[in-house]
């Protein structure tokens, strides 16, 4: 025994030890050969064939404009007080009940517009949406 001599057993190891990831991808391989086959598995099952087509029905829009008198239009045709009611309630009779689109001008008074919407509340109109200019 010679003390000036180095052992070989203190090296460091600069190679990546392959046998532990081996191990683990066998591992892996194995279970998904146990495991697809399961996944696979199903029932065969003869569906019957029904035919199912989506009802388009979509209810026509009303557009109800307020310029900048106070004038109404309905559908771009100009309208007194009195017709307006009228007009609306015909409109909510329709099945399915159109949608009401209320377009009033910056400049107009608010009144009209509010009576506008109260004329198509008693009339029975359910769906009433405002037109509006995007802000840029």
């Amino acid at each position: 025994m010679a003390f000036g001599t180095q052992d070989d057993s203190d090296d460091v190891m600069n190679e990546i030890n392959m046998t532990p990831m081996v191990d683990i991808m066998l591992v892996l391989l194995i279970i998904f050969i146990i495991t697809v086959p399961v996944m696979k598995h199903s029932v065969n099952i003869d569906l019957p064939r029904a035919s199912n087509e989506a009802q388009n029905i979509k209810p026509e829009t009303i557009r109800l404009s307020v310029d900048a008198e106070g004038s109404y239009f309905l559908n771009e045709t100009k309208i007194t007080d009195e017709e307006l009611g009228t007009q609306l309630k015909a409109a909510a009779a329709h099945n399915p009940q159109p949608e009401l689109h209320i377009r009033g001008d910056k400049s107009v008074r608010y009144e009209r517009v509010a009576q506008a919407m109260a004329a198509a509340q008693q009339a029975g109109l359910r769906k009433i949406g405002f037109i509006t200019e995007p802000k840029n």
